[in-house]
């Protein structure tokens, strides 16, 4: 439930709202998300919170960032930490959950609503400091996944939950079609 006067914040943690997306099978439109919260309320901020790889030469997402903070998002990123487990697999590393929460705690007296793009237990205790200050806060995930994308200890403390999935038509990147190859009728008797 929202109302045309409170005030909003998004929250979107980038990995987190990423994969919740792809497991439903669409891309998010980051205007159209923009432009559908700015309908629901007053949308002072949205933040994005996102690890970079620094020393790849390119980062795919790179150009989902700058697009992002040319265009009414506060980006929030920090260099991704690189290393090899057990296995000897490559693996990155670049949690956002504490630059979040301190910039969700200290805009808090300055919303109504938050909104936090995000399923991650974690955010649990973030969810109930809000309420304590009188923030009410909505969280955007999925349980139409499989598994779920959304702890259910974040879903019980949060005043509403909103389907991802149920935000495809407003928030989502229109599919592609596949090209079709044309293929020749021609048939050759024998």
């Amino acid at each position: 439930m929202f109302y045309r006067d409170e005030r909003l914040a998004l929250f979107i943690d980038g990995s987190n709202l990423y994969a919740a997306a792809k497991s439903l099978g669409f891309d998010i439109d980051y205007k159209l998300l923009r432009t559908e919260f700015m309908r629901r309320g007053k949308l002072l901020r949205a933040f994005y919170y996102t690890a970079l790889l620094e020393n790849d030469e390119y980062s795919p997402i790179r150009p989902l960032v700058d697009w992002l903070n040319y265009n009414g998002f506060s980006m929030v990123t920090k260099p991704a930490k690189e290393y090899t487990d057990s296995m000897g697999r490559r693996k990155v590393k670049g949690n956002m959950d504490i630059e979040l929460t301190v910039d969700a705690m200290e805009l808090a007296p300055h919303v109504d609503h938050v909104v936090l793009f995000s399923g991650d237990g974690d955010f649990r205790p973030l969810v109930e400091a809000l309420q304590r200050k009188g923030v009410r806060v909505s969280v955007v995930s999925t349980i139409r996944s499989q598994p779920p994308m959304i702890a259910d200890e974040l879903r019980r403390q949060c005043d509403n939950f909103i389907e991802l999935d149920e935000l495809r038509d407003v928030i989502g990147r229109p599919t592609r079609e596949p090209r079709v190859e044309e293929t020749s009728t021609d048939t050759v008797d024998a």
